[in-house]
């Protein structure tokens, strides 16, 4: 009878997988999230989660870094070999190192514990926002570009590229909307939301790298444009 009365029009609400040993914290997520809107998963061991987001239904993992079986970096090291979902990792670890260190295995933002449940509940919300769930659809061609968000993987004419994270995530961007002029300061939102020090000359010096890979594939290639005084563009012919 429930099921007859849904609307089917009405979008399921995003899934967050939490992982978290400590059940006070865990408890206090569990009810800002789902007092949100949220669908939330909950595991207490880091060794539970790839089988979990492997089976599909989650879109984005809040992952503790000192968790009781394996660390959280290393379940992260894990997701990043077969998923581009959104990890977000929450810890008592407050240092540079460990920021920069999580940020580079793949994770798209980092919480220090003690947080207030209203700024997990935004930084949530801005990570969903930034990744559609339509991106990961599996690999998607584009002229001479072939793209596997799920994977974080770019071909061009069929060879893979060697790509640091910043320079997936800039290629990645200029290829969701092909032709199309984006800023330098639209894709430093974008592709360096994790790190908002960032200057526009930091997009200029990767876009640098990224053509002389480009060329690495095909000496003739260009498809990057540069727009003077505007940004950039991506020709996927």
């Amino acid at each position: 009878m429930l099921r007859a009365m849904t609307d089917p029009a009405t979008p399921a609400p995003s899934t967050v997988l939490l992982v978290e040993d400590d059940p006070a914290i865990a408890q206090a997520v569990l009810y800002a999230l789902r007092a949100e809107g949220f669908a939330v998963e909950h595991r207490m061991l880091g060794g539970d989660v790839a089988a979990r987001v492997r089976a599909g239904g989650v879109d984005l993992v809040l992952l503790d870094v000192g968790l009781p079986d394996i660390g959280g970096f290393e379940v992260c090291r894990q997701l990043r070999g077969f998923s581009a979902l959104p990890v977000v990792f929450l810890t008592a670890r407050g240092d540079e190192f460990d920021r920069v260190l999580g940020l580079e295995l793949g994770a798209d933002d980092y919480i220090a514990k003690p947080f207030s449940p209203r700024e997990l509940v935004a930084r949530v919300r801005a990570r969903l926002r930034r990744h559609p769930a339509a991106e990961a659809a599996g690999p998607r061609r584009q002229g001479r570009f072939e793209h596997d968000a799920d994977a974080r993987r770019l071909r061009f004419d069929g060879r893979l590229l060697d790509l640091t994270r910043h320079e997936y995530a800039l290629l990645a961007e200029l290829l969701r909307r092909p032709g199309a002029i984006l800023g330098r300061a639209q894709l430093l939102d974008r592709a360096w939301a994790d790190a908002p020090e960032s200057g526009e000359r930091t997009v200029d010096t990767h876009v640098k790298t990224l053509r002389a890979k480009l060329r690495q594939v095909d000496p003739g290639a260009d498809p990057i444009r540069t727009h003077r005084g505007i940004g950039y563009s991506l020709d996927v012919d």
